[in-house]
């Protein structure tokens, strides 16, 4: 356990980076390891951009290349962004001068994470990224550390907050999501371009990570299946609490002889179920093991507060010499999940069509559906003003995906079906 004093540098400079140095120059004896930190190096894209933190008396560098291999930087803290680039170049130089790393760096790691973890484990250098998955909840110590002595079968909740405050805000204040994504860009929970958001695709890099420390695997995030929140309306979202449900973005990661399942979608949850009930920028999880069962993760996903304390509980790691493979296994045995083909998953859906008001229609649905192989379980019929036709909106029993799509083709070609049918999944939480 050493007691020395850590030199720290670090890339990034936004919020979480700001929030970081506040929090080192509070408390650099913080670690419960002991030991101190000073941070004795920065690097960010702009010296003279306005922050919350006074950076003048901090040594600066222009390249975060320069800065992660400094013979004065003990440890290096990447807080900088994207997949590639100055981020993926400054991480490797580090873990190639044999210096520990701590990231937040989702799309660095759901992209790059098995030859960063060769590199790191070939070179001795600790790689950590608590951070890049929820934020300040311990999602990644929880699959990583918490849960080794447990067979994971899946992991499922919100992972992006900006899509759940979206979605909670329409639903309160039916408003559209043009209008609510403009509120969050505001307010600062949206980016001017929100398309990692409310695409899916930050949800998607931290299913990715998550997939890959509950399964023993290789980050695989080619393999995963997305779809944002671009397209949900607020017709979707009313008829789905009149059926009991509430709409989320859901990130799940589902383990099954044939390999594994990585999906982003938008899924109705039940009302009283903890998922439905996560509302604004809040993150929540599912984790479902063999042996323990089934336990429940919520809390802040963002924010330089709770990011920056969890980029600090992984230097306290490091600094208290804790070791162990950068995901679940030795690097080198690490492959990609085989991924299993989506339209061989079974589960139940959400359909909404829109109808000319004519006899019979309802029949002709039910009819198609029927000789499709696809079994009702609920049914809703609710006219809407100014509406083109009516509105049904039905769920169904469990049905492999295959089957439902070709039954939506049948029913999209039906002469009183006005527009395609809209397909929601209902979560399997």
């Amino acid at each position: 356990m050493s007691q020395k004093t850590w030199r720290i540098g670090v890339a990034g400079l936004g919020t979480v980076g700001a929030g970081l140095l506040s929090f080192l120059a509070e408390r650099p004896a913080f670690a419960p390891a002991g030991g101190k930190v000073s941070v004795t190096g920065v690097s960010a894209r702009s010296r003279s951009r306005p922050r919350p933190f006074d950076i003048s008396g901090l040594p600066w560098f222009d390249d975060p290349v320069a800065l992660a291999t400094a013979p004065d930087v003990d440890l290096f803290v990447e807080l900088i962004g994207g997949s590639d680039g100055p981020a993926k170049a400054a991480v490797e130089a580090a873990l190639k001068a044999g210096k520990p790393v701590v990231t937040a760096n989702k799309a660095l790691i759901a992209e790059h994470g098995a030859e960063l973890a060769a590199l790191a484990e070939a070179t001795g250098a600790p790689l950590l990224f608590e951070a890049a998955v929820m934020g300040g909840t311990p999602a990644v110590k929880m699959l990583r550390e918490a849960m080794v002595g447990d067979d994971i079968k899946s992991v499922a909740g919100i992972l992006n907050g900006t899509c759940n405050y979206i979605l909670t805000e329409m639903e309160a204040t039916g408003r559209s999501f043009g209008e609510v994504l403009a509120e969050a860009q505001r307010l600062g929970y949206a980016e001017a371009d929100p398309t990692m958001d409310v695409g899916g695709f930050d949800a998607a890099h931290k299913i990715s990570i998550l997939a890959a420390l509950a399964f023993g695997c290789a980050p695989n995030f080619a393999a995963a299946e997305i779809e944002g929140i671009e397209q949900v309306e607020l017709l979707d979202i009313a008829m789905a609490r009149d059926l009991g449900y509430r709409i989320k973005l859901v990130a799940s990661a589902d383990r099954s002889p044939d390999g594994v399942l990585v999906r982003v979608h938008p899924s109705l949850a039940p009302l009283a179920h903890p998922l439905a009930q996560a509302g604004g920028a809040l993150n929540a999880l599912f984790i479902e093991g063999t042996r323990i069962g089934r336990i429940f993760l919520q809390g802040p996903g963002a924010g330089a507060g709770p990011t920056a304390a969890a980029v600090a509980a992984d230097i306290a790691d490091v600094m208290a010499g804790s070791t162990r493979p950068v995901f679940q296994a030795p690097a080198k045995s690490l492959q990609p999940f085989t991924p299993v083909d989506p339209s061989k998953s079974v589960g139940r859906a959400y359909l909404r069509f829109l109808v000319k008001d004519e006899p019979g229609v309802i029949a002709a649905v039910s009819e198609t559906l029927a000789e499709a192989g696809v079994s009702i379980e609920s049914f809703l019929q609710k006219p809407v003003e100014n509406a083109d036709g009516v509105p049904i909106v039905l769920t169904t029993h469990a049905v492999a995906e295959s089957v439902l799509k070709a039954a939506i083709e049948r029913i999209a070609g039906l002469p009183a079906v006005i527009d395609r049918p809209r397909l929601l999944r209902i979560a399997r939480i």
